[in-house]
Protein backbone atom coordinates (compact mmCIF):
# COMPACT_ATOMS: atom_id res chain seq x y z
CA UNK A 1 0.00 0.00 0.00
CA UNK A 2 1.28 3.78 -0.49
CA UNK A 3 0.32 4.86 2.39
CA UNK A 4 2.66 2.20 4.12
CA UNK A 5 5.83 3.34 1.77
CA UNK A 6 4.74 6.73 2.71
CA UNK A 7 4.64 5.82 6.34
CA UNK A 8 8.14 4.40 6.07
CA UNK A 9 9.13 7.21 4.04
CA UNK A 10 7.96 9.45 7.17
CA UNK A 11 9.95 7.58 9.40
CA UNK A 12 13.05 7.83 7.54
CA UNK A 13 13.08 11.47 7.17
CA UNK A 14 12.96 11.73 11.20
CA UNK A 15 15.56 9.27 11.13
CA UNK A 16 17.75 11.12 9.16
CA UNK A 17 17.13 14.43 11.49
CA UNK A 18 17.52 12.75 14.66
CA UNK A 19 20.83 11.25 13.56
CA UNK A 20 22.62 14.33 11.60
CA UNK A 21 21.19 16.67 14.06
CA UNK A 22 20.39 16.55 17.71
CA UNK A 23 20.02 20.13 17.60
CA UNK A 24 17.59 20.42 15.12
CA UNK A 25 15.50 17.53 15.76
CA UNK A 26 15.23 18.84 19.30
CA UNK A 27 13.60 22.41 17.96
CA UNK A 28 11.68 20.07 15.56
CA UNK A 29 10.34 18.38 18.41
CA UNK A 30 9.17 22.05 20.22
CA UNK A 31 6.40 21.89 17.02
CA UNK A 32 2.70 21.24 16.90
CA UNK A 33 2.76 17.62 16.50
CA UNK A 34 0.57 18.22 13.08
CA UNK A 35 3.44 20.05 11.17
CA UNK A 36 6.53 18.06 12.77
CA UNK A 37 6.38 15.63 10.41
CA UNK A 38 6.71 18.06 7.67
CA UNK A 39 9.83 20.23 8.98
CA UNK A 40 11.28 16.21 8.80
CA UNK A 41 10.58 15.95 5.43
CA UNK A 42 12.62 18.90 4.48
CA UNK A 43 15.25 18.28 6.78
CA UNK A 44 16.04 15.03 5.58
CA UNK A 45 15.97 16.64 1.48
CA UNK A 46 18.97 19.36 2.42
CA UNK A 47 20.50 17.20 4.35
CA UNK A 48 20.96 14.77 1.84
CA UNK A 49 22.12 16.58 -1.01
CA UNK A 50 24.46 17.99 1.54
CA UNK A 51 25.66 15.32 2.33
CA UNK A 52 26.53 14.41 -1.05
CA UNK A 53 28.70 17.21 -1.70
CA UNK A 54 30.46 17.30 1.62
CA UNK A 55 31.21 13.65 2.50
CA UNK A 56 30.95 11.34 -0.31
CA UNK A 57 34.58 12.04 -1.02
CA UNK A 58 35.63 8.49 -2.41
CA UNK A 59 33.20 8.62 -5.31
CA UNK A 60 32.37 10.67 -8.02
CA UNK A 61 30.20 13.59 -6.09
CA UNK A 62 28.89 14.98 -9.71
CA UNK A 63 27.18 11.76 -11.08
CA UNK A 64 25.81 11.15 -7.14
CA UNK A 65 24.37 14.96 -7.34
CA UNK A 66 23.54 14.46 -11.13
CA UNK A 67 21.31 11.62 -10.35
CA UNK A 68 19.62 12.43 -6.95
CA UNK A 69 18.76 15.59 -9.16
CA UNK A 70 17.32 14.00 -11.74
CA UNK A 71 15.49 11.71 -8.85
CA UNK A 72 14.23 15.00 -7.28
CA UNK A 73 12.58 15.95 -10.55
CA UNK A 74 10.77 13.11 -11.42
CA UNK A 75 9.53 13.27 -7.22
CA UNK A 76 8.40 16.59 -7.68
CA UNK A 77 6.78 15.46 -10.81
CA UNK A 78 5.03 12.63 -10.37
CA UNK A 79 4.43 12.83 -6.62
CA UNK A 80 6.43 9.67 -5.89
CA UNK A 81 10.17 8.39 -5.56
CA UNK A 82 11.48 5.26 -4.20
CA UNK A 83 13.71 6.89 -2.61
CA UNK A 84 11.82 7.40 0.89
CA UNK A 85 13.76 10.77 1.62
CA UNK A 86 12.27 12.38 -1.79
CA UNK A 87 9.14 10.82 -1.56
CA UNK A 88 8.83 12.11 1.75
CA UNK A 89 9.81 15.73 0.72
CA UNK A 90 7.68 15.77 -2.68
CA UNK A 91 4.19 15.21 -0.26
CA UNK A 92 5.35 18.26 1.69
CA UNK A 93 6.30 20.01 -1.29
CA UNK A 94 2.87 19.79 -2.62
CA UNK A 95 0.86 19.66 0.62
CA UNK A 96 2.03 23.30 1.05
CA UNK A 97 2.26 24.49 -2.48
CA UNK A 98 6.77 24.62 -1.70
CA UNK A 99 7.32 27.23 -5.05
CA UNK A 100 9.58 25.40 -7.52
CA UNK A 101 11.89 27.89 -7.44
CA UNK A 102 13.42 27.64 -3.77
CA UNK A 103 14.32 23.77 -4.38
CA UNK A 104 15.97 25.40 -7.23
CA UNK A 105 18.05 27.68 -5.67
CA UNK A 106 18.82 25.39 -2.74
CA UNK A 107 20.45 23.12 -5.71
CA UNK A 108 22.33 25.76 -7.53
CA UNK A 109 23.77 26.52 -4.12
CA UNK A 110 24.45 22.78 -3.34
CA UNK A 111 26.08 22.38 -7.38
CA UNK A 112 28.21 25.44 -6.60
CA UNK A 113 29.72 23.63 -3.28
CA UNK A 114 31.37 21.01 -6.42
CA UNK A 115 33.37 23.49 -7.31
CA UNK A 116 33.94 26.87 -6.03
CA UNK A 117 35.60 27.22 -2.75
CA UNK A 118 36.39 30.30 -1.87
CA UNK A 119 33.69 33.40 -2.28
CA UNK A 120 35.10 36.64 -3.01
CA UNK A 121 32.73 39.17 -3.38
CA UNK A 122 29.68 40.19 -1.28
CA UNK A 123 27.08 39.30 -4.13
CA UNK A 124 28.63 35.21 -4.50
CA UNK A 125 28.84 34.84 -1.00
CA UNK A 126 24.80 36.23 -0.34
CA UNK A 127 23.63 34.19 -3.87
CA UNK A 128 25.17 30.91 -1.55
CA UNK A 129 23.42 31.66 1.77
CA UNK A 130 20.06 32.50 -0.14
CA UNK A 131 20.14 29.16 -1.92
CA UNK A 132 21.97 27.55 0.89
CA UNK A 133 20.21 28.70 3.83
CA UNK A 134 16.83 31.36 3.29
CA UNK A 135 15.07 29.64 0.68
CA UNK A 136 15.02 26.49 3.63
CA UNK A 137 13.78 28.91 6.23
CA UNK A 138 11.08 30.03 3.23
CA UNK A 139 10.26 26.46 3.02
CA UNK A 140 9.70 26.01 6.45
CA UNK A 141 7.47 29.23 6.19
CA UNK A 142 5.63 27.62 3.55
CA UNK A 143 4.02 24.93 6.33
CA UNK A 144 4.14 27.10 9.41
CA UNK A 145 1.45 29.75 7.65
CA UNK A 146 -0.18 26.41 6.01
CA UNK A 147 0.14 27.85 2.22
CA UNK A 148 -1.62 31.54 3.39
CA UNK A 149 0.17 33.64 0.46
CA UNK A 150 -0.53 36.95 2.43
CA UNK A 151 1.40 35.65 6.02
CA UNK A 152 4.28 33.83 4.13
CA UNK A 153 5.29 37.12 2.14
CA UNK A 154 4.57 39.18 5.46
CA UNK A 155 7.06 36.71 7.03
CA UNK A 156 9.16 36.70 3.88
CA UNK A 157 12.25 39.24 4.99
CA UNK A 158 12.64 38.05 8.93
CA UNK A 159 12.39 34.28 8.01
CA UNK A 160 15.18 34.97 5.02
CA UNK A 161 17.34 36.55 7.90
CA UNK A 162 17.23 33.79 10.23
CA UNK A 163 17.91 31.40 8.13
CA UNK A 164 21.01 33.38 6.96
CA UNK A 165 21.94 34.23 10.72
CA UNK A 166 21.74 30.13 11.07
CA UNK A 167 24.02 29.01 8.58
CA UNK A 168 26.75 32.50 9.05
CA UNK A 169 26.94 30.95 12.88
CA UNK A 170 27.74 27.60 11.20
CA UNK A 171 30.16 28.93 9.22
CA UNK A 172 32.05 30.73 11.69
CA UNK A 173 32.17 27.61 13.69
CA UNK A 174 32.87 25.08 10.67
CA UNK A 175 35.64 27.41 9.69
CA UNK A 176 38.83 24.83 10.84
CA UNK A 177 36.43 22.09 9.31
CA UNK A 178 35.67 23.71 5.75
CA UNK A 179 39.39 24.88 5.38
CA UNK A 180 41.32 21.97 6.33
CA UNK A 181 38.61 19.59 5.53
CA UNK A 182 36.75 20.76 2.26
CA UNK A 183 39.19 23.71 1.42
CA UNK A 184 36.20 26.10 1.46
CA UNK A 185 36.14 29.73 2.45
CA UNK A 186 32.77 31.76 2.63
CA UNK A 187 33.31 34.98 4.41
CA UNK A 188 34.28 37.35 1.11
CA UNK A 189 37.25 39.63 2.40
CA UNK A 190 38.71 37.30 5.32
CA UNK A 191 41.87 35.69 5.36
CA UNK A 192 41.03 32.74 7.21
CA UNK A 193 44.70 32.01 8.28
CA UNK A 194 45.10 35.28 9.81
CA UNK A 195 41.35 35.56 11.19
CA UNK A 196 41.98 38.17 13.69
CA UNK A 197 39.85 39.84 16.39
CA UNK A 198 38.54 42.73 13.84
CA UNK A 199 37.64 40.68 11.33
CA UNK A 200 35.38 37.81 13.99
CA UNK A 201 33.63 40.82 15.48
CA UNK A 202 32.96 42.31 12.11
CA UNK A 203 31.60 38.73 11.11
CA UNK A 204 29.58 38.71 14.76
CA UNK A 205 28.20 41.95 14.08
CA UNK A 206 26.52 40.88 10.45
CA UNK A 207 25.51 37.85 12.18
CA UNK A 208 23.45 39.78 15.30
CA UNK A 209 21.70 42.06 12.85
CA UNK A 210 20.45 39.05 11.54
CA UNK A 211 19.38 37.47 14.45
CA UNK A 212 17.51 40.77 15.27
CA UNK A 213 15.47 40.75 12.35
CA UNK A 214 14.96 37.35 12.60
CA UNK A 215 13.25 37.66 15.83
CA UNK A 216 10.72 39.77 14.73
CA UNK A 217 9.39 37.40 12.76
CA UNK A 218 9.35 35.06 15.38
CA UNK A 219 7.23 37.11 17.40
CA UNK A 220 4.36 36.85 14.43
CA UNK A 221 4.46 33.29 13.57
CA UNK A 222 1.61 30.85 14.47
CA UNK A 223 1.29 29.21 17.98
CA UNK A 224 1.93 25.24 16.18
CA UNK A 225 5.57 26.70 15.04
CA UNK A 226 6.73 30.02 17.46
CA UNK A 227 8.44 27.94 19.98
CA UNK A 228 10.21 25.38 17.95
CA UNK A 229 11.41 28.31 16.04
CA UNK A 230 12.00 30.12 18.73
CA UNK A 231 14.37 27.27 20.66
CA UNK A 232 16.24 27.35 17.40
CA UNK A 233 17.01 30.93 17.57
CA UNK A 234 18.05 30.22 21.00
CA UNK A 235 20.51 27.93 20.36
CA UNK A 236 22.19 29.28 17.51
CA UNK A 237 22.41 32.78 19.61
CA UNK A 238 24.32 30.26 22.19
CA UNK A 239 26.71 29.29 19.85
CA UNK A 240 27.23 32.78 18.32
CA UNK A 241 27.90 34.14 22.12
CA UNK A 242 29.89 31.10 22.78
CA UNK A 243 32.03 32.33 19.50
CA UNK A 244 32.29 35.70 20.09
CA UNK A 245 34.10 34.96 23.64
CA UNK A 246 36.72 32.70 22.23
CA UNK A 247 39.86 34.40 20.53
CA UNK A 248 40.02 34.12 16.81
CA UNK A 249 42.83 31.62 17.10
CA UNK A 250 40.77 29.15 18.50
CA UNK A 251 38.19 29.33 16.18
CA UNK A 252 40.59 28.34 13.71
CA UNK A 253 41.29 25.30 15.66
CA UNK A 254 38.42 24.03 17.65
CA UNK A 255 34.78 23.53 16.47
CA UNK A 256 32.49 25.23 18.83
CA UNK A 257 29.37 23.04 20.27
CA UNK A 258 26.76 23.39 22.82
CA UNK A 259 26.96 20.02 25.16
CA UNK A 260 23.76 18.16 25.46
CA UNK A 261 23.19 19.32 29.36
CA UNK A 262 23.41 22.77 28.02
CA UNK A 263 20.99 22.26 25.73
CA UNK A 264 18.20 20.68 28.04
CA UNK A 265 18.75 24.08 30.41
CA UNK A 266 18.02 26.18 27.38
CA UNK A 267 15.28 24.24 26.61
CA UNK A 268 13.54 24.81 30.32
CA UNK A 269 14.48 28.24 30.29
CA UNK A 270 13.52 28.44 27.07
CA UNK A 271 10.48 26.95 27.60
CA UNK A 272 9.20 29.31 30.91
CA UNK A 273 10.21 32.34 28.92
CA UNK A 274 7.40 31.40 26.18
CA UNK A 275 4.68 30.78 28.78
CA UNK A 276 5.24 33.65 30.81
CA UNK A 277 4.30 35.55 26.96
CA UNK A 278 8.73 36.74 27.29
CA UNK A 279 8.69 35.93 23.52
Amino acid sequence: MKSLFDTVSHGCSKLVTRRYSTSFSLATKMLARSIRQEIYNIYGFVRFADEIVDSFHDYDKKELFDRFEEDLERALEQGISLNPILNAFQETYHKYNIPHHLVDAFMKSMRMDLHKKVYRTEEEYKEYIYGSADVVGLMCLCVFVKGDKARYEELREEAMALGSAFQKVNFLRDLKADYDGLDRSYFPNTNLLELDEVSKASIVEEIEADFRKGYQGILKLPGESKFGVYMAYRYYSKLLHKLQRLPSVEIKNARVRVPNYQKVGLLARSYVRYRLNLV
